[in-house]
């Protein structure tokens, strides 16, 4: 099978694309830089050059494949708001491009927020106010509904040794502030799971992926976050704070609503459904606690 990645040299694509190789399958991968293109063309993958703007570069890239997956997405939180309307129009032009075939379409979504319970796979996504403006997943449901082979994995809290969700932007926040915060108790919870036991649920996603539905990948439910701001302190030799919510707001700026919330989720039915089992043996906070982010020497 030929797939088309976007995002194919970021930190989920490029594990994507090698284990789709792996597994026998061609890779067309978007590139927009010469760099991200030569480093595709390294791992035995082919170059589709364009942007998730270049909505005319998206529509050729699936007309090109038997299947795609979205795995592209702009982190300058700075513009988040912006980058949401870019995923959704993206979203959309790919799909329709798979529109009266059953060529598969995997959209990359985050866990939706299940306040005082644990999200399984069969929660769907807030609307209202409040709400996320990334519409990702309900983007796809709505593809789904008009016939598109549309499917979500939903991603959480992703890590290596080298980079770790949202978890990152702490660290250089604590860098610069001189100490590592939580909220409150700090016992909200973020769920995580492995980069490369993430790409593992699209490879399974694409071969046994049921039309509209939404897969989590999860390895652990729930990791406290007074324990990711104490390994991060541990990590720059800085002391971890509790803070109250008000002066939360105000350190964590764009952070703020994530480091509060508690957010556990699972992916029993991921399993069950993809006969999926996560694989790495390496947790969020034993990955934390290593991170090469604290390698960086002073001048």
């Amino acid at each position: 099978m030929k797939v088309f990645v976007t995002g194919a040299t970021g930190f989920i694509g490029s594990a994507i694309v090698k284990e789709l190789i792996d597994a026998g399958h061609q890779v067309l991968g978007l590139a927009r830089s010469d760099g991200g293109a030569n480093a595709l063309l390294a791992g035995g993958a082919e170059v589709h050059r364009g942007e998730l703007e270049d909505l005319d570069s998206l529509r050729l890239g699936a007309s090109l494949s038997d299947a795609v997956i979205h795995a592209g997405f702009n982190h300058d939180f700075s513009k988040f708001a912006t980058n949401c309307e870019v995923d959704r129009r993206a979203i959309e032009v790919l799909g329709d491009g798979l529109s009266g075939t059953a060529r598969p379409l995997i959209v990359t979504a985050g866990i939706p927020y299940a306040p005082d319970r644990v999200t399984t796979e069969d929660n769907v996504p807030l609307l209202g106010a409040g709400s996320s403006p990334r519409l990702s997943e309900e983007t796809a449901r709505a593809l789904a509904s008009r016939g598109v082979n549309a499917i979500v994995v939903r991603v959480s809290q992703v890590h290596d040794r080298h980079r770790h969700g949202l978890a990152s932007f702490m660290i250089a926040l604590a860098r610069e502030k001189g100490f590592s915060a939580y909220v409150d108790s700090g016992l909200n919870r973020w769920p995580a799971v492995h980069r490369l036991d993430a790409a593992r649920v699209y490879a399974r996603a694409l071969e046994h992926g049921k039309v509209g539905a939404a897969y989590q990948a999860v390895d652990e439910d729930g990791v406290a976050l007074r324990e990711i701001a104490e390994s991060i302190g541990r990590g720059l030799g800085i002391p971890a704070v509790s803070l109250s919510r008000a002066a939360a707001a105000a350190h964590f700026g764009w952070l703020s609503f994530p480091v509060a919330m508690d957010a556990p989720a699972s992916s029993t039915l991921t399993q069950q459904r993809l006969d999926w089992r996560p694989t790495e043996r390496v947790s969020f906070i034993e990955n934390l606690n290593r991170s090469s982010a604290f390698d960086v020497v002073e001048h």
